[in-house]
């Protein structure tokens, strides 16, 4: 082939200078990571399967490759470079009120009703419907965060719309549709809905009786008009909302119609889109009500009681949400370490860099098992199930405090691996970084969770009794963490204002330590509790005991992705990669390979299976491997 001097001035301007000779090859610069897998992921395949969605799992991995694709992560990054632009008026001079959207955003949004990640598991009678749908978040969270928070205020919204039944009737199937329908029409005309909610005002924010919005009965019974503002009103294209106004009978929730149903605007006259950190393909508006038509949704003076099972569900999102990102932001940095080299090798290979990749992981799995662990509560206590209603009241708060609150950390440490590739626009690790610290403020900041969390403990023993209940499952597996659940009923006992963080971040660590000893291969469940347990750790990600098992501990987090880590000890502790290989890379050793011969012969009797306890599997053999005496 000749090439032209036209060609040869087409080509890249690192290849050809002005005397046709190369500046430079562009070279140890990793490729695109997309496209992936984002549900390839063994903790959170083993928490859907043991959640009780494994049914779910053929849709999941569907998702999964949609999500680490290269048109949905280009879906992503459009939605947020074009941000929602408001347009308060037409060209006449009329109020619109209305909030334009990148198309990128309508096909994030598409994809996610249709795959039930809104309303849908409300309409599901299966088992497991409500761990899919947090399964489906975790995975299509790789993409954008800010779309999740219209379908999460949707899902949220069913349990708390069914204190007035007639509403449900109405509604309730058109907010479980998995149909997308944007645009304001008369709710009824419509093939699927979506709802927000307008709860903080700026004189009082989390502390909503102090809310100042008017709600005035009219002559048509449950009907009422409303004057006020909202300070932070996000997704204000939603087709319905929950508010707290304050009728004659004290503060009670009401649902707002954005189009009323003779097909006249409701009064929701948007001041200004917040101009946020992070989050920034969503909008967060400030809505004024003047005269706007609201139908009360529960009994006067009832609006934080009628509210409270939409904030348990948002809250698990919270945790849902900051545990993707932790996901995603790993993958990220494993891609990266894995194809770039530093002083004669691949960054996976630098021991260091593996201690930080593996300290990563242990972070990551803890926040997903969490999750999906609050999912199947979340499941069956929706299904009548009181034990897992009482463990889901107390341990959602603690979830929601923690997971968000490692969030900004763990994405700080994930972005520094990639270097100054990562600090970028470009990587897409900023985006990421921005958005973490939302998760911890939204549905009720760090102290809001953990004072509710010393409410929910004064108020119900039966919350105490289910958490000890869930930490009894692990007793004698692992000295330290036997030493946690006892210590952590001593603070209980103690418990104060002063000292409500310590305790509940100390609750967060204990349960996760709990299902990583019952559920994790024994290098994960080890390191973990070494270090946040028995204090074998520094203050920053990467501080890894010597001994810890970290070729275990990446196989598992970034399964069939050459590694490396030749002649990277793993101290004795996790098995090595040869004896893996029997169980498929991705279960538990046989038990006689994890503990003595004399420990897997007491065991036997209760593990010809797994057991029920508390009506739900437990896994004896699981817990056996931690005994003190036994090797890992």
């Amino acid at each position: 082939m000749t090439i032209t001097r036209a060609d040869e001035l087409q080509q890249t301007s690192f290849g050809l200078g002005a005397l046709g000779g190369a500046t430079h090859d562009v070279t140890n610069q990793p490729p695109h990571p997309a496209p992936y897998d984002a549900s390839d992921d063994v903790a959170l395949l083993e928490g859907v399967r043991r959640e009780g969605a494994g049914w779910a799992e053929e849709d999941l991995r569907r998702l999964g490759r949609l999500a680490g694709g290269e048109e949905a992560q280009e879906w992503a990054d459009q939605a947020n470079r074009h941000e929602p632009e408001l347009r308060t008026h037409d060209r006449y001079g009329h109020r619109v009120d209305e909030v334009g959207f990148h198309p990128s955003w309508h096909h994030l949004m598409r994809t996610a009703v249709a795959e039930g990640l809104a309303g849908a598991p409300w309409a599901d009678d299966r088992p497991g419907a409500h761990v899919a749908r947090t399964a489906g978040g975790l995975v299509w969270g790789h993409t954008d965060a800010g779309h999740g928070c219209p379908t999460s205020m949707t899902y949220a919204a069913i349990p708390a719309l069914r204190r007035q039944p007639e509403l449900a009737k109405t509604y309730e199937p058109l907010l479980a549709s998995r149909e997308y329908d944007p645009g304001l029409r008369v709710p009824t005309e419509k093939r699927g809905l979506l709802a927000g909610m307008g709860m903080t005002e700026k004189q009082g924010g989390s502390d909503v009786r102090t809310n100042t919005t008017a709600a005035t009965p009219t002559a048509e019974p449950g009907v009422y008009t409303l004057r006020g503002h909202k300070w932070f009103t996000s997704a204000p294209m939603c087709d319905v909302f929950l508010v707290l106004a304050q009728a004659p009978g004290g503060l009670s929730c009401f649902l707002v119609p954005r189009v009323l149903p003779d097909g006249t605007r409701n009064t929701f006259r948007i001041q200004r889109l917040k101009e946020k950190l992070g989050n920034r393909s969503n909008a967060s508006s400030e809505p004024e009500f003047d005269g706007t038509v609201a139908w009360l949704v529960g009994p006067e003076g009832q609006g934080v009681k009628t509210i409270i099972e939409m904030v348990n569900c948002t809250r698990l999102d919270c945790v849902m949400m900051s545990a993707a990102l932790m996901r995603k932001t790993l993958v990220e940095a494993g891609h990266h370490a894995r194809h770039r080299s530093a002083f004669g090798a691949r960054l996976v290979d630098q021991p260091l860099m593996r201690n930080v990749l593996a300290d990563l992981a242990l972070e990551s799995e803890a926040a997903t098992t969490l999750t999906l662990r609050l999912a199947g509560a979340a499941d069956r206590a929706v299904r009548g199930d009181a034990g897992e209603a009482a463990f889901r009241r107390i341990a959602t708060a603690v979830g929601k405090y923690w997971v968000t609150k490692r969030g900004p950390a763990f994405t700080a440490e994930a972005l520094e691996c990639l270097g100054g590739n990562g600090y970028v626009e470009d990587s897409g690790m900023p985006r990421h970084y921005r958005e973490a610290p939302l998760l911890s403020i939204w549905e009720g900041s760090g102290n809001v969770n953990a004072l509710d969390v010393l409410r929910a403990l004064g108020r119900d023993p039966a919350t105490a009794q289910a958490l000890f209940d869930e930490l009894s499952l692990t007793r004698g597996a692992d000295a330290r963490l036997d030493a946690a659940v006892a210590g952590l009923k001593d603070q209980l006992a103690e418990g104060s204002q002063v000292t409500a963080r310590r305790l509940v971040e100390r609750t967060a660590l204990t349960l996760q330590a709990s299902l990583l000893v019952r559920h994790a291969p024994g290098a994960v469940a080890d390191a973990f509790c070494a270090t946040r347990l028995g204090g074998d750790w520094g203050h920053a990600f990467g501080t890894l005991p010597a001994g810890a098992g970290l070729d275990a501990i990446l196989e598992r987090a970034l399964p069939g992705r050459e590694l490396g880590g030749a002649g990277v000890s793993t101290g004795g502790r996790g098995p090595p990669l040869s004896a893996r290989a029997s169980t498929g890379g991705r279960g538990r050793l046989p038990l006689s390979a994890r503990v003595p011969t004399e420990w897997a012969r007491a065991a036997s009797t209760e593990c010809e299976g797994s057991r029920r306890v508390g009506g739900r599997s437990s896994d004896v053999c699981g817990i056996v491997r931690h005994g003190p005496a036994a090797p890992l």
